[in-house]
């Protein structure tokens, strides 16, 4: 099994977790609501989890433009 964490924004891989079983409330997920944990993680078949997080462009790109929020994808 794998995590493998992606940005939410523009879709880089940000990183990977390799391993037989973690368990989710020392990832965080049980800090996330039910909409939030729908939203940002995606159960694979293959038994892989797949995260939306935010990468550290991205993030800077949206602190210095909060008017970026309105998009759905960007471009760095």
């Amino acid at each position: 099994m794998a995590i493998h964490y992606h940005c939410r924004h523009c879709g880089v891989h940000i990183g990977s977790i390799d391993t037989e079983s973690v368990e989710t409330n020392r990832l965080g997920f049980d800090h996330l609501t039910d909409e939030d944990r729908s939203d940002m993680i995606q159960y694979h078949q293959t038994g892989d989890i797949e995260v939306k997080s935010i990468c550290e462009d991205c993030q800077e790109s949206l602190s210095k433009n909060p008017g970026y929020y309105e998009n759905d994808y960007l471009i760095h």
